[in-house]
């Protein structure tokens, strides 16, 4: 494995730090101060926090997707590869890293970043509502079927954090995966 160049390790601590604190209120000395790299690194590879906000946020989206992804995208059966989407482990009380950006004003306010944010989640709708439309259901059922269950783990880590109970986002997960598993076979029902 490579060592980290300058840019990664900047990249890498503002990813940390806005998942902590936010975009806005992180400044440029303190990604210096948590990646251990010089300034002359940092404006040499980020002329403006901007251009660093941009890459670090478009690295937590590309990161974030590309595990959903691999997921949500295997080969096996529909239901399997939602039930495992929504049931993989999740640090629950640290909240969603892309999620926690839509409170920052700093980031809604920023049309490039905002629409990194809605990219990611639309990708992760697209791939939702395939997923229910591969288990039958019309267009328009499927594509509010994936809101719902997007809607599960934002809604969950919010719970999870307000209550400082990590069961919050397992408990809705469990909940909404047991309404989904009951309503896709009938026959148990009977």
């Amino acid at each position: 494995m490579s060592t980290p160049t300058a840019r990664d390790r900047l990249i890498d601590a503002a990813q940390d730090l806005f998942a902590v604190q936010g975009v806005g209120p992180t400044s440029p000395r303190a990604v210096l101060a948590a990646s251990g790299v010089g300034q002359g690194s940092l404006y040499h590879h980020f002329p403006t926090k901007h251009d660093l906000a941009v890459a670090a946020v478009g690295a937590t989206v590309d990161q974030l997707l590309a595990r959903a992804m691999t997921t949500l995208g295997s080969d096996s059966p529909a239901i399997q590869r939602l039930v495992a989407y929504l049931e993989r482990p999740r640090d629950a009380l640290a909240g969603c890293r892309v999620g926690r950006l839509t409170a920052d004003q700093a980031v809604m306010d920023d049309d490039g970043l905002h629409d990194v944010l809605a990219a990611y989640f639309a990708r992760l709708l697209g791939a939702l509502t395939t997923i229910f439309r591969e288990t039958g259901l019309p267009d328009d059922v499927a594509r509010d079927r994936a809101h719902a269950a997007l809607a599960i783990i934002q809604g969950g880590y919010v719970l999870a954090r307000a209550t400082q109970d990590p069961e919050a986002l397992t408990a809705a997960v469990r909940g909404f995966v047991g309404l989904l598993t009951n309503q896709l076979t009938p026959e148990e029902n009977t």
